[in-house]
């Protein structure tokens, strides 16, 4: 019994972990490649997120964006926004921080095998979601055909360019993006919300399951468009990782009504929670 309660509690620990690679991606936004000190792995799955804690300043929840396929040390892509996080951003290769977790429910995996995939995501919101197209691409015939829709407000707002690039020349992928809007002539994709790329590409209904992870104002027109091509609503899936803070459930910040997002969450189906109106 003792070993259980320390295995289980375990999680609740931050084990320290070194910087291994650091990698700008945006004027905001970085990815931060970490290993345990004690060699073991994250095991994480996709969709799961972490605390990172930075000694001396806090800690605050971040998604874990490389999938567990990749295997020695693991991703986490952070945006700068607050004292952790800004902190974050200083630390060069070699830094110690403090991570425990992983936290969460992650992405059905053993629900979408064998299934169309359709990914959705919106800005930062590929941070979580590029760690299960990792696993998907990594185990890809476990899966069946995949279709990945990816849009931000910018072209310089654009996140893991090279791995953009090379989604939209795989032939084991359908890509598109888009952009809300072009200050110059330099973008030649497709301009306009993440909606606009919906009537380019078809899929079957019963045999697919859409992705969706994006900013808040996303969900209401993505979720609309995919009952509009007439998916389930528990074949919509969407990660409610903006809402987490302790990651043990006593906070509260992640409260939906009764529900705790680090406890239950963060990925629901649209069946779920589309009777609380505070979660989309």
């Amino acid at each position: 019994m003792v070993m259980q309660l320390t295995a289980k509690q375990s999680i609740h620990l931050p084990r320290t972990a070194e910087l291994i690679r650091v990698e700008k991606l945006s004027d905001r936004e970085k990815v931060f490649e970490f290993k345990f000190d004690d060699g073991k792995e994250l095991g994480q799955k996709p969709g799961q997120f972490v605390e990172v804690s930075i000694f001396g300043v806090g800690e605050a929840p971040i998604s874990v964006t490389s999938s567990p396929t990749h295997k020695g040390s693991f991703e986490l892509a952070v945006r700068a926004t607050g004292g952790v996080t800004n902190k974050l951003h200083t630390l060069e290769k070699g830094a110690k921080a403090g991570i425990r977790g992983p936290f969460g429910n992650g992405f059905p995996i053993d629900t979408l095998k064998g299934k169309d995939i359709l990914f959705v995501a919106g800005g930062i919101g590929l941070f979580p979601l590029r760690s299960l197209i990792n696993y998907v691409m990594d185990k890809r015939s476990d899966f069946g055909e995949v279709n990945t829709l990816f849009g931000c407000r910018s072209p310089q707002e654009r996140l893991f360019i090279g791995q953009l690039a090379e989604w939209d020349k795989s032939k084991d992928m359908c890509f598109l993006e888009t952009v809300d809007r072009v200050p110059d002539d330099e973008w030649k994709g497709n301009v306009g919300v993440i909606t606009t790329l919906f009537p380019k590409i078809s899929f079957d209904p019963k045999k697919t399951y859409a992705i969706v992870v994006g900013p808040p104002i996303m969900y209401r027109f993505v979720i609309a468009e995919c009952l509009k091509k007439g998916l389930a609503d528990d074949h919509i899936i969407m990660s409610l990782e903006r809402r987490m803070k302790c990651g043990v459930g006593k906070c509260g910040h992640c409260q939906i009504n009764g529900l705790y997002c680090c406890q239950e969450g963060p990925v629901f189906t649209y069946a779920q929670v589309k009777s609380l109106k505070e979660a989309v």
